[in-house]
């Protein structure tokens, strides 16, 4: 009797410990989301002294292992939480304490979303809250006319077609991709460091989902995961969306969050690139997004320019739209009102319309810079 008691006293105090455990990385998490909210300068300060350092030591300790650690360790979390559950019920059946064992496998499940959301916080939700790329940089957007924003078509339209014949391509003719291009994305963000000094800082690889199927029933070609500071991407997606995408995550590594300005550093990183993948892939994706605005400003223009458009591009363009439309259904509708609802909250009021938005800046680097 005395060693049951002494067990079921015992099990209570795990229980207890990791309750308060999950309250001080809540009540952490809190604090530091307050601060930045508060204070207007608290989310550039963290972001140019705190953030580099987490990134530094987990792009190190990550960066060796060909796999994305966020990932399996999600697998693990949730294959464990499933058999703790399991385990529980069963102990608690076996010696009539049900509840105790449930609320034991509650503050363990709790214990772990507490840490998880403190690594968010601290390694993304600060973030949102630093000054933008555009300010830092001095890149401010203009209004622009429809007969501007045609301009700009015409101008990433002729850079396409100039780069057609500089990528690879299947027995189809759409792009393929060499090897190394992780590596490339590294020294195409350090190309960009040279000419923006808040872009520099150490980047690691980024990394395909070994189940990339995840994000393609999400519509998603990517995703930064601030548990271990890693940029992911959809591995299985059309060629020539890849170099602009890994880009795009790895400019979350440098703190900066909004969509928009993610879309806008990936082009200028890919431009910059001595690689003849990333620089087509970033100028057919800025030629996406900037015709998408275009069809809604002024179709018969936007006919005009798609005509211009080669062949050989277009193929890419038909590979995508097969690719995406196998996964089109409800997963995607459910996935992109999350993501909506996601960047809302994190003061992003155009929601996933704010990917959109990076044509005012390429507007903005056309008018000044081109």
């Amino acid at each position: 009797m005395m060693q049951k008691e002494l067990q079921k006293t015992k099990r209570r105090g795990t229980t207890e410990k990791r309750l308060i455990a999950a309250c001080v990385c809540l009540s952490a998490a809190g604090i530091l989301t307050a601060l930045a909210g508060m204070m207007d300068r608290f989310g550039e300060w963290y972001a140019g002294h705190i953030y580099p350092a987490f990134v530094f030591v987990l792009g190190h300790l990550n960066g060796w292992l060909p796999f994305s650690v966020s990932e399996i360790g999600i697998y693990v979390i949730l294959a464990a939480a499933v058999v703790m559950a399991v385990r529980a019920v069963i102990r608690g059946k076996r010696t009539g304490e049900t509840g105790r064992w449930i609320l034991r496998w509650t503050s363990g499940v709790f214990l772990t979303a507490s840490i998880l959301f403190l690594l968010y916080v601290m390694n993304c939700g600060i973030n949102y809250r630093r000054i933008s790329f555009s300010e830092k940089e001095g890149i401010l957007t203009e209004t622009y006319s429809v007969e501007e924003l045609g301009e700009v078509c015409d101008w990433l339209t002729r850079e396409v077609n100039a780069r057609v014949d500089t990528v690879g391509r299947d027995e189809n003719g759409v792009m393929e991709l060499s090897d190394g291009e992780g590596g490339k994305a590294v020294r195409a963000m350090e190309g960009l460091a040279e000419r923006y000094e808040s872009m520099r800082g150490y980047y690691p690889q980024p990394k395909a989902l070994l189940v990339s199927e995840i994000l393609s029933y999400q519509s998603l070609t990517g995703i930064y995961l601030p548990f271990t500071v890693e940029a992911n991407y959809n591995g299985d997606m059309t060629a020539y969306n890849i170099p602009f995408t890994m880009c795009h995550e790895l400019s979350h590594l440098r703190g900066f969050m909004q969509e928009e300005e993610a879309n806008f550093i990936a082009f200028l990183a890919c431009e910059m690139s001595d690689e003849p993948e990333f620089q087509y892939s970033g100028y057919l994706m800025a030629w996406i997004y900037s015709t998408n605005a275009l069809y809604r400003a002024d179709r018969e223009k936007w006919a005009e320019v798609c005509q211009e458009l080669d062949v050989k591009a277009d193929a890419d363009l038909q590979a995508n739209t097969v690719f995406w439309d196998s996964y089109d259904g409800t997963v995607a509708e459910v996935a992109d009102k999350v993501n909506d609802t996601y960047l809302k909250v994190n003061g992003q009021a155009d929601g996933v319309k704010s990917y959109d938005r990076m044509v005012d800046l390429l507007a903005a680097y056309y008018q000044n810079d081109v």
